[in-house]
C-alpha cells in the first residue's frame, strides 16, 4: 500500500487510526457519557457497576509509580465497532461512538477488562477467519 496521507509519510491504516482516536478523544465531553456516569454515581467517588451491581470507587490505589489508576468507565453497550463484522463505515462509526444515554453503561476496571476481552477475542476470531478465507482464494 503506498503511503498517501501527512505528506506521504502515513498508509491508509496510520490515517484511519489518527482519525478513530480524535473522534474518541473528542467523545470524552460528549454529553450523554456525563449523564450516563453522573446517574451511576451513588455518593461522592462511588459509582454503581451496571455489571456486577456493586459500589464501586473511582479509582483504584496508586500503582508502584504513584498514579491513580482508573476504576470506573463509560461504556458502550453495543460497541462502537462490533467485533463480529469489524469496521464497516465512518458514518456507523460516528452513530456509534456518538451514542445517547440508553447506549451506554457505567463498568469497573474488572467487569470493562473482561467486556474488552471478550470483544477482542471475537475480533481475533473474525479477523483469522477472513485471513483463512483469503489464504484459500
Amino acid at each position: 500500500m503506498s503511503n498517501h496521507r501527512n505528506n506521504g509519510q502515513w498508509t491508509e491504516a496510520r490515517f484511519t487510526t489518527f482519525v478513530k482516536s480524535q473522534l474518541r478523544a473528542g467523545c470524552r465531553r460528549w454529553g450523554p457519557k456525563q449523564l450516563a456516569k453522573k446517574q451511576a454515581n451513588v455518593e461522592r467517588g462511588f459509582y454503581m457497576c451496571a455489571e456486577c451491581n456493586d459500589k464501586v470507587p473511582t479509582t483504584l490505589p496508586r500503582d508502584s509509580n504513584g498514579k491513580r489508576i482508573k476504576n470506573i468507565y463509560v461504556d458502550h453497550i453495543k460497541p462502537v465497532v462490533d467485533p463480529a463484522t469489524g469496521f464497516t463505515t465512518w458514518d456507523d462509526f460516528i452513530e456509534n461512538l456518538y451514542c445517547e444515554v440508553d447506549n451506554l453503561q457505567v463498568l469497573c476496571k474488572q467487569c470493562h477488562d473482561i467486556k474488552s476481552k471478550e470483544e477482542r477475542d471475537v475480533a481475533t476470531l473474525r479477523r483469522r477467519q477472513e485471513k483463512d478465507l483469503e489464504q484459500k482464494d
